[in-house]
């Protein structure tokens, strides 16, 4: 055993958290003792002012300092730092046990990639998360991530998971906040690396003082970062509804105003609003082209083939072709507005009729300057560099 390489390292991020260290570092390696694991202990000392890296050295384990402030930014160094093959990262304060590891280290031994620790199904104890983010910030987000992911987790923000120390490397991550967590799940699906997860239990915090967590704040960042990161969520499929709501309203209204009850109709103003909902939905799919463009070549999703495909044949000159037929037929519109006009001496016109041709003739032109503008911006971005 004392010359194998090491197999496992256990990070623990640490921001004074004398309270709980000793305890978390005394059962992690505890775990390695017990079960014969070649492995080591890195505490990622992230500023404390308790004293918790001598406590950590105390106990045992190597203390590594990350100066730049932030989960992600401490569990960066931590990997960085790490010499084992595998990793399982958990935090300090008691809410997870470290010698309940072995089903992390056996999906690994398998050659799984990622072990998320699923706390809905493993069990939470009274007082260990608090009301909203068990029925409501955890649920909802990580419904989300499945949805804009396919990703096969139930619990998106566990504190406490394993991973092949080369494969999330390779993954470059980027934030350095809370939402470090989700960076590391989406990347991993994204990259296609195995991903499976195991029942944890959550304990009450035994530190007995204010969390470091944020909810309403980390949990926008989360959900900030899974919409950046989905193009098709969140530009691709609004932008596809509102245009299909906004052309289908225009089908009915065009010919005439439209009686839905007795005495309530639809007429120009709704028409109105279905012109918008179209604006909106075209500069939402360019805004999503150039979104997926821009993160595909910059590395921040990795390249797919179809996408590619696709993105490479939205080139300036094909996108200047629909600008140019939307311009010109709203261009005819309003000279036909204009002419109408014209037949009665410049005076009073039957608004509803003369209305519904405007407000086709400025949705055409504002969507065709948005498409002409898009393209523009999409030649800039495809100017290829040494």
């Amino acid at each position: 055993m004392s010359d194998s390489p090491i197999e496992l390292s256990i990070v623990i991020p640490c921001l004074n958290e004398a309270g709980t260290l000793a305890s978390c570092v005394r059962k992690a390696r505890g775990f390695l003792a017990n079960n014969q694991v070649r492995g080591e202990v890195i505490v990622v000392d992230n500023g404390s002012e308790d004293g918790s890296d001598a406590i950590a050295e105390a106990e045992g384990a190597r203390v590594i300092y990350v100066d730049e402030r932030g989960y992600g930014a401490a569990l960066a160094g931590g990997i960085a730092a790490a010499e084992g093959r595998y990793v399982i990262m958990g935090d300090a304060d008691e809410s997870y046990d470290f010698t309940a590891l072995e089903p992390f280290l056996d999906k690994l031994r398998e050659g799984y990639d990622l072990i998320m620790g699923n706390r809905f199904k493993g069990g939470i104890k009274p007082g260990a998360m608090p009301f909203l983010n068990r029925y409501l910030g955890n649920p909802v987000l990580s419904a989300l991530g499945r949805l804009f992911f396919h990703i096969p987790v139930g619990d998106f923000h566990c504190g406490l998971r394993g991973f092949s120390r080369a494969a999330i490397q390779k993954l470059e991550l980027r934030t350095t906040g809370m939402e470090y967590a989700s960076e590391m799940i989406v990347s991993a699906a994204m990259h296609e690396l195995r991903i499976t997860e195991v029942p944890v239990t959550l304990w009450p915090d035994g530190r007995g003082r204010k969390s470091h967590l944020a909810p309403w704040r980390d949990g926008w960042r989360h959900l900030r970062f899974l919409l950046i990161y989905s193009p098709r969520w969140l530009y691709m499929y609004p932008g596809l509804a509102m245009i299909v709501f906004g052309m289908l309203i225009a089908a009915l209204l065009l010919p005439g105003p439209m009686m839905i009850a007795d005495g309530v109709g639809l007429d120009v103003h709704t028409l109105l609003v279905a012109s918008a909902a179209i604006i909106v939905g075209v500069q939402s799919i360019t805004f999503g082209f150039i979104a997926r463009s821009y993160a595909s070549r910059n590395g921040i999703i990795p390249t797919n083939a179809r996408y590619e495909k696709v993105l490479d044949g939205v080139t300036l000159e094909r996108m200047l072709l629909p600008a140019g037929v939307l311009l010109a037929f709203g261009a005819v519109c309003i000279l036909w507005a204009a002419h109408r006009w014209s037949a009665v001496n410049f005076g009073a016109l039957d608004y509803r009729d003369v209305m519904r041709i405007l407000i086709v003739a400025v949705t055409c032109v504002v969507a065709g300057l948005q498409l002409g503008f898009s393209a523009f911006l999409v030649g800039v971005m495809q100017i290829k560099r040494k």
